[in-house]
């Protein structure tokens, strides 16, 4: 089996130096067999095939070279833990009834009852408009969403496509009668990235309209800007910024606002970049057409302080 037989022994007489009179014999010995694998199982140049080197059928075809594939669009913010939120369960508690009903190829409606055991029954009314221009299995736009329930609240929501990258989402909600939340998104999808802009609670039709305002001014002698935030009816703050380049001054201000409507008093406060620091006080006194008024002011790197007040009738 791959080996050579082993030829008869054959003695011969070997002389000795220095003992030409005395003989010595040697065995002629027979090597050991080699064995040999098919030759299906041994690679190139007759090596033995391992992992990666071939196999019996044949030699490994070779590896093509790795290409780096670009990355995708991770989608819209919203969406990005949808997947995630839906391996959980969501809690559930009563008898809930809900029945859909599609009308068209665009429009449907879904009615939900709820009979709880923890609080109120509730109803809910879901509409849903989808429009024709469809970019994936779960995108159509434009796509108009409403929900509301038995008490007059509303939960709306309008997706529009703007162009081909860019997306825009208007978020509404009502209380009743009074609105709740307003906001507006707007999103740029990229080849491997999404950037999203969000206004929140604008409040367009109540006094509290403004919530903030950015404005910039640039001229031959400076720049002026400036950033107005009103967090909430209580707190209002705003910064400064002035730059003058014939007097080569820049200063900075930071200013804040609190109303406490219970005690009838306003508070305001300033810290600029001179070293000043100030606060007026001001407190009206009904039934009376009277408010009062306290401020004092401190500059550090001056060492100047001066204080005042005023009464305001009207």
């Amino acid at each position: 089996m791959g080996g050579e037989c082993c030829p008869p022994q054959q003695w011969r007489r070997r002389p000795r130096a220095g003992a030409p009179s005395r003989s010595r014999f040697r065995q002629r010995r027979c090597p050991r067999p080699r064995w040999r694998r098919p030759a299906a199982t041994r690679g190139a140049g007759g090596r033995r095939a391992g992992p990666g080197m071939g196999n019996a059928l044949g030699p490994a075809a070779p590896r093509a070279p790795r290409r780096g594939e670009p990355l995708g669009s991770p989608g819209s913010f919203d969406e990005l833990h949808r997947q995630c939120k839906e391996v959980f369960p969501q809690q559930m508690e009563g008898v809930k009834l809900i029945v859909t009903k599609t009308l068209s190829s665009h429009f449907q409606v879904t009615h939900t009852v709820h009979m709880s055991t923890l609080g109120p029954s509730s109803y809910h009314f879901n509409a849903t408009f989808v429009g024709d221009r469809q970019l994936g299995p779960t995108e159509a736009f434009p796509t108009l969403t409403g929900d509301m329930d038995n008490s007059g609240s509303l939960n709306a929501q309008v997706l529009h496509l703007v162009a081909e990258r860019i997306r825009t989402k208007a978020v509404f909600q009502t209380h009743q009668t009074k609105f709740v939340t307003w906001q507006f998104d707007g999103e740029y999808r990229g080849d491997d990235c999404t950037a999203t802009l969000t206004l929140g609670n604008p409040d367009l039709l109540g006094e509290s309209a403004l919530k903030w305002v950015a404005t910039l001014n640039v001229g031959y002698g400076g720049a002026h800007a400036s950033y107005y935030h009103r967090a909430n009816e209580q707190v209002q703050v705003g910064v400064e910024l002035e730059a003058n380049t014939r007097l080569q001054d820049t200063t900075f201000a930071f200013g804040y606002q609190l109303n406490l409507p219970q005690a009838n008093m306003v508070f305001r406060g300033l810290l600029d970049s001179n070293w000043s620091v100030g606060g007026v006080l001001e407190k009206k006194l009904p039934p009376l057409p009277v408010t009062l008024a306290l401020g004092a002011f401190l500059n550090h790197w001056k060492n100047r302080f001066h204080c005042g007040f005023s009464v305001i009738v009207g």
